[in-house]
């Protein structure tokens, strides 16, 4: 049998995952029945996991009603894209200063191989345009990034920020005719930069990463 805690985790994984993709779009509403009965499971699990969900951000609690979807606004998208911007500044500066990169961490080879494969599998998931494999790789990659120079607190918030950046960028970035020309692709020269402790050229892709995704903005909405 699965433990519920389990169950509860896999429905809320399976549910942020059709959230990201857009198959569950902004303003969607369903109540705990409706993903029990999806899911055929029963409602205390689905609850949980609905409630993890909303904790995330990415749902409303609709009073007597169940959940939506949130909304999130281009304010909000610029909003958690310059606070991303800050904090992952602070990250890189808490590795690197003037004088070299802080010598209390240890660059783990095996941590910083795997790093490199899924910069590798996003690079090629973001030239071929495949926004579904690209966003679990770049989530991924950036969270193991993370974990190599800095804290799990840290880590923590900013995966929550890329999570709903992805939210509210993917249904803009469907729209695109040529999508593989408005995807970051420069997973692997950041953690090339990393690895050689080249403070400058990080804190440079960094920015470009940055600047990529606030240019989103720009062309919404409409679009």
């Amino acid at each position: 049998m699965i433990k519920r805690s389990t169950l509860r985790s896999q429905i809320a994984s399976a549910l942020r995952d059709e959230i990201l993709a857009g198959r569950l779009p902004a303003g969607s509403h369903f109540t705990v029945k409706e993903i029990a009965e999806q899911y055929g499971v029963s409602a205390t699990p689905v609850r949980e996991a609905l409630v993890d969900l909303a904790a995330q951000g990415l749902l409303d609690v609709e009073q007597h009603r169940g959940f939506r979807v949130h909304e999130f606004t281009v304010d909000d998208y610029r909003s958690m894209v310059k606070a991303r911007m800050v904090v992952l500044d602070g990250l890189f500066h808490g590795y690197f200063t003037d004088d070299g990169p802080v010598p209390v961490l240890t660059l783990d080879e095996a941590v910083l191989a795997s790093v490199r494969r899924r910069a590798e599998a996003a690079v090629r998931a973001a030239r071929a345009g495949d926004l579904d494999v690209l966003i679990g790789y770049d989530l991924r990659y950036w969270r193991e990034l993370g974990d190599v120079i800095g804290n799990r607190y840290i880590c923590d918030f900013l995966d929550r920020l890329r999570v709903q950046c992805w939210v509210y960028s993917v249904p803009c970035l469907r729209k695109e005719p040529e999508v593989s020309k408005r995807l970051w692709a420069g997973h692997r020269e950041l953690v090339d930069a990393v690895e050689r402790e080249d403070a400058e050229t990080a804190h440079r892709i960094a920015g470009e990463y940055h600047r990529h995704a606030l240019a989103i903005a720009e062309k919404s909405p409409p679009w």
